[in-house]
């Protein structure tokens, strides 16, 4: 791999990593078709995805440290409320927040690791992510045509947070877009436009976190070349800058409902994606 591929894949990671569009669909693609071998494992992988999540806690900063403060204040409260039982623990809409997330965080986590294997073995070729992209093609031609919700932090149900982590934990296989498959999840659960791509990306957090813990025993040791530790950071760094710009977009996408011309892109570059592999093959 070089310096000029590790951008490459840098800008892709950054932009659909949030773009409805699939990242993993995209990089698969990109690899196979262009014949890009990243060396060093699963080391440039897991640096594209550094890059991506620094972009969601930049972006989403403030709600994201608040996430933390009350996560922290419910384990003080729980503590506390073994001497005084009639402390209420949840009681604002962050701390219900906090709640929803590690309710879809659960499912995402049984579904991320049991498809592991399965979605490197997808991505190893052009027509698995080429189906998966047709996929979420329909479903952002669904989400295009799903009315205003009005549910937020206090009106989500606990069900609706793990019908979403659902959605995410499928949208582990490459081609199905993350993004794409949660906000149409949380726009089918009635969820408001906002609330949706903030919910969207905020619970992608300890997602993309478990999933680095997993590829880190893919890692090789510390006999790296410089060359492929400089090209790591390179992709990390326009991953990360690309991605924060793409992650403004799409909440401007998302508040005017403007899938479908993500829909046409998915479908035609899975109807590509697929007929090169049967001329590849």
């Amino acid at each position: 791999m070089t310096t000029l591929q590790a951008i490459f894949l840098g800008v892709i990671q950054g932009l659909t990593e949030f773009l409805p569009v699939s990242s993993s669909g995209h990089l698969a693609i990109a690899e196979n078709l262009l014949h890009i071998r990243t060396d060093g494992g699963m080391l440039f992988d897991v640096m594209l995805h550094v890059g991506t999540l620094s972009a969601i806690f930049i972006g989403f900063r403030k709600d994201i440290g608040m996430l933390i403060g009350e996560f922290i204040g419910i384990l003080s409260d729980l503590v506390r409320k073994i001497r005084e039982p009639d402390i209420l623990v949840i009681n604002s809409a962050y701390r219900r927040f906090v709640l929803l997330i590690i309710a879809s965080t659960i499912p995402t986590g049984i579904l991320g690791f049991a498809a592991k294997d399965f979605a490197e073995y997808a991505g190893s070729s052009l027509l698995l992510p080429g189906i998966g992209l047709l996929i979420t093609s329909a479903l952002l031609f669904l989400a295009d045509r799903v009315g205003d919700g009005r549910k937020s932090a206090r009106s989500a149900t606990f069900l609706d947070a793990f019908e979403i982590g659902m959605a995410q934990g499928i949208a582990t296989l490459p081609g199905i877009s993350r993004s794409g498959a949660t906000i149409t999840a949380c726009l089918l659960c009635g969820f408001k436009k906002e609330f949706a791509v903030k919910y969207s990306f905020i619970m992608s957090i300890p997602a993309i976190l478990g999933a680095l813990i997993l590829e880190l025993k893919d890692i090789p040791g510390s006999d790296l070349p410089a060359s492929l530790i400089a090209d790591c950071v390179v992709g990390m760094i326009v991953s990360g800058i690309v991605g924060f710009f793409a992650l403004k977009f799409m909440v401007t996408v998302v508040r005017r409902r403007k899938y479908m011309m993500f829909s046409i892109y998915c479908l035609v570059i899975g109807a590509i994606s697929i007929g090169a592999y049967f001329i590849m093959k």
